[in-house]
C-alpha cells in the first residue's frame, strides 16, 4: 500500500528539518552584508561581519570552559554593545540568556541569580555595585562573574574575576555553533517585575523567539535596513526580541546608555534613527522636550510604544511633531507586543484627534500569534464585539511563554483551556480591534460601578497643565472606592485640585471623575511604567473618605 502524502514523514524527522533560531538571522546577515553597519555605541561602530566575530568568539569562550546547555548566563547591563552581543553568544554556545533589569535591589538581584542558577554573570562598571553585594548575598562562590570594562562610562568598579574582553580572547572567531537540538529548548529567561512577592521566571524558547522577531518586522513595515535607537531596555522582553529583529532586517542597532531626551534627539538626527521602541512616557518625554532640540528632526521616524496605554492626547502630540506612531501590547509572558494597532489607510481621512483615539487602541494579533479573544475569565465564553462589555484579555500561539521556572502552579493558573490569561480587562470592538481597559487589579468598584482608570487618566493628560497622571482606589467609606488622581505638571503649569477635578467632571460621567487629586512626582519603572502598585499603598494610607 502506498503512503498517503499527509502521513508522510509522520513517523520520523523529515531529514531537511532544522530547528528554528532567531540566531541564523545574524549568520545570514553577516555573510550577505559583511561591510553593513551593524552597530553603534559613542565612537564604537562595527560591522556585520565583526559583529558575528564577537558573538562566536563568545560562545567559544563560554564552551570551552565547560558552559552549554541548561546552564544560565545572566547578564545586568544598559542598552551597549555587550547585551546586544548575549543575545546571540549565548545561545550559540547552546546556554539560556537571562537578563536583569537594571533597577533591581541586590536581594533582587541575588535571587534571581540563584533562582535561575546562574553559572556566569556579567556585570556592566556601572551596576558594578548592587551586582557585587548581589554576589554575595547568594552564598556561592561557583559563579563566573565578568567584569565589563566601558571606557565612556566614568565610576564603577570591578566585581568580577574577568573582564569580557578578557573572556572573548579565549574564544575562537570562526566557533562552529549548532541550532538548538529542539526548538522548543529554552533561549532566554526574563523575570517578571515582582511587586507581589518574589519576581517569577517567564521561560522562553527559540521557536517564538525566532518567529516574534520576524513578526515585528512584517508588523511594523520594517523593511530592510532599519536604524534602530535603544529607548527600550534590552532586559525587558529581550528588547522585545528587536535585538534578533534587526539582525534579521540586516538593520543598524544605536545603543544608547540612558533615556534622556538631549540624547534621543541629538542620536536621531546623527545616525538617521528610522525605529525606535518605548512606553508612553518616553513619548511623553520627547513631546515635552524643549523645542531647539527638535530642530533639523526628519520626519517619519517610527515608534513602537506599549507598556502603560499612551494617552490619545500623547499619540497626537507625537504625530503634531512628525512621528508615526504603532501602539501595541502584550506582556512579559507573551516575548512583548503580541498585539499591535494595525492601521488602514481610510483612517487617515479622520481628524487628528479621531487618528489618535483609534491608534490608542490595542489592535489584533501579530503574525505570529494565533488567538486573541476577550471573554468572561470563568467560562472563557467570548464578550460580544460591542465595545463595551468587558472581559478578560486571551492570548495563545507560538509567542506565549513555555511557563515559569519551577512554578508549575503558576503556570497551570496562568494557562485556561489552552488560553493565556493575560490578568487585564479589555473590550472587543466590532471591528474585532481590542482595547484594554485596565488591569484587572487596577479596576475601581465605585458604588457597585465599574470605572477604568486608563479612561480616567486619558481624561486627565489632556489638560493643558498635566504632563503625567495616574489614578488608582482610594477607599471611600460609603462608596467602597473612589477615584484618586496622581499628577504631575508640566514645568511652571500651576493648576488646583479643585480645578482638575472640575475639568473631568466636565468631561466625562460625574461619578467617573477622581474625588482626590495628589500632585507630585510619580514613581516608574525602569522600563517608563508608573508604579502603580506605590500609589495603590499611598492612596490606602489616606485618610477613610466619608
Amino acid at each position: 500500500m502506498s503512503e498517503n502524502i499527509y502521513e508522510m514523514g509522520l513517523d520520523q524527522t523529515p531529514a531537511n528539518y532544522t530547528p528554528l533560531t532567531p540566531v541564523s538571522f545574524m549568520a545570514r546577515t553577516a555573510h550577505v552584508y559583511p561591510n553593513r553597519t551593524a552597530v553603534v555605541y559613542n565612537e564604537i561602530r562595527r560591522s556585520w561581519a565583526e559583529t558575528y566575530d564577537r558573538c562566536r568568539q563568545f560562545a567559544s569562550a563560554l564552551s570551552k570552559r565547560g558552559y552549554g546547555k541548561g546552564d544560565t548566563v545572566s547578564i545586568i547591563a544598559a542598552n551597549i554593545p555587550e547585551i546586544y552581543e548575549a543575545h546571540f553568544a549565548v545561545p550559540m554556545a547552546g546556554a539560556v540568556l537571562n537578563t536583569i533589569n537594571t533597577r533591581l535591589d541586590a536581594e533582587a538581584v541575588a535571587f534571581i541569580l540563584n533562582h535561575a542558577e546562574t553559572k556566569v554573570f556579567i556585570v556592566d562598571p556601572e551596576l558594578s555595585e548592587v551586582a557585587g553585594r548581589a554576589v554575595k548575598m547568594t552564598g556561592r562562590d561557583d559563579i563566573l562573574v565578568v567584569d565589563i570594562l566601558d571606557e565612556t562610562f566614568e565610576g564603577g568598579g570591578r566585581v568580577g574575576s574577568i573582564t569580557y574582553d578578557e573572556l572573548l580572547a579565549e574564544g575562537d572567531g570562526d566557533f562552529m555553533w549548532t541550532p538548538p537540538d529542539n526548538e522548543w529548548d529554552a533561549i532566554s529567561l526574563n523575570y517578571t517585575s515582582g511587586t507581589t512577592g518574589d519576581p517569577k521566571g517567564v521561560v522562553y524558547h527559540y521557536r517564538g523567539a525566532h518567529l516574534n522577531s520576524l513578526s515585528n518586522i512584517a508588523t511594523w513595515e520594517m523593511g530592510t535596513q532599519p536604524v534602530y535607537l535603544w529607548t527600550l531596555p534590552m532586559f525587558h522582553c529581550n528588547g522585545w526580541c528587536f535585538p534578533w529583529t534587526i539582525a534579521a532586517a540586516a538593520g543598524t542597532v544605536v545603543c544608547l546608555r540612558a533615556v534622556r531626551d538631549e540624547p534621543i534627539f541629538r542620536l536621531m538626527k546623527q545616525e538617521k534613527v528610522t525605529h525606535f521602541c518605548g512606553a508612553s512616557v518616553v513619548l511623553a518625554l520627547l513631546v515635552h522636550a524643549p523645542d531647539d532640540m527638535k530642530v533639523g528632526l526628519h520626519a517619519g521616524i517610527k515608534v513602537l510604544t506599549g507598556g502603560a496605554p499612551p494617552p490619545a492626547i500623547i499619540i497626537e502630540k507625537m504625530e503634531e511633531q512628525g512621528f508615526e506612531v504603532t501602539h501595541g501590547y502584550g506582556l512579559t509572558e507573551t516575548y512583548g507586543p503580541a498585539v499591535t494597532c494595525a492601521w488602514h489607510g481610510e483612517w487617515d481621512t479622520q481628524p487628528a484627534s479621531e487618528r489618535a483615539a483609534l491608534k490608542a487602541r490595542q489592535g489584533v494579533r501579530n503574525l505570529a500569534a494565533e488567538g486573541l479573544m476577550v471573554a468572561d475569565p470563568e467560562t472563557l465564553e467570548p464578550c460580544p464585539w460591542d465595545g463595551e462589555t468587558m472581559g478578560e484579555i486571551f492570548m495563545r500561539g507560538n509567542n506565549v511563554m513555555k511557563g515559569y521556572l519551577k512554578n508549575p502552579s503558576a503556570t497551570e493558573k496562568s494557562f485556561r483551556g489552552g488560553w493565556f490569561a493575560s490578568g487585564d480587562l479589555g473590550v472587543m470592538h466590532p471591528d474585532g480591534y481590542v482595547q484594554l481597559k485596565d488591569r484587572s487589579k487596577d479596576i475601581i468598584i465605585s458604588g457597585g460601578e465599574n470605572i477604568s482608570s486608563v479612561e480616567v487618566e486619558d481624561v486627565l493628560y489632556k489638560h493643558p497643565a498635566i504632563m503625567e497622571a495616574a489614578v488608582v482606589a482610594r477607599p471611600h467609606e460609603k462608596w467602597g472606592e473612589t477615584p484618586c488622581a496622581y499628577v504631575a505638571l508640566k514645568p511652571g503649569a500651576s493648576v488646583t485640585e479643585a480645578e482638575v477635578i472640575a475639568y473631568c467632571r466636565d468631561n466625562m460621567a460625574n461619578f467617573k471623575a477622581p474625588k482626590t487629586v495628589v500632585f507630585g512626582d510619580l514613581p516608574k519603572t525602569s522600563t517608563g511604567k508608573i508604579q502603580k502598585f506605590i500609589l495603590r499603598e499611598q492612596a490606602r494610607n489616606l485618610p477613610l473618605q466619608s
